[in-house]
């Protein structure tokens, strides 16, 4: 495969993962993707990661842009709204922006295991 095919950014990298509890790495909430035709459930915050992995595997930088995906009206019952924008990916060194909608802050991330400890982090709090 050649570097540059790895290394281009697409639009289809993004995901809105609305979290409704969580406690200990155990998650109830679910993602929301363009190449999904529904929200897809998560349970943790390694299946986050499995999921948008083999989302981003499906990907073919040369395809139209896939529509960006807007998360669900506000809700009192929800924990936290992030929105995954994940710039490049070489395995699962991936370099992007955690945007938690609800605290209105964002965060750089430089690999997978640092996205996940982000999450952990603020769901924790």
């Amino acid at each position: 495969m050649v570097l540059c095919e790895k290394m281009l950014p697409c639009q289809s990298r993004e995901a809105v993962v609305t979290v409704l509890s969580y406690h200990n790495g155990i998650m109830d909430g679910y993602l929301q993707h363009p190449r999904l035709n529904k929200e897809e459930k998560l349970e943790s915050l390694s299946q986050m990661v499995l999921l948008l992995n083999s989302l981003l595997d499906l990907e073919n930088c040369l395809d139209s842009p896939l529509p960006l995906v807007r998360p669900k009206s506000r809700s009192a019952d929800r924990k936290a709204v992030f929105c995954i924008q994940i710039l490049f990916r070489e395995h699962y060194t991936w370099q992007g922006r955690l945007i938690w909608q609800d605290g209105r802050q964002e965060y750089v991330f430089h690999s997978a295991i640092e996205l996940i400890q982000l999450v952990d982090e603020i769901l924790a709090e």
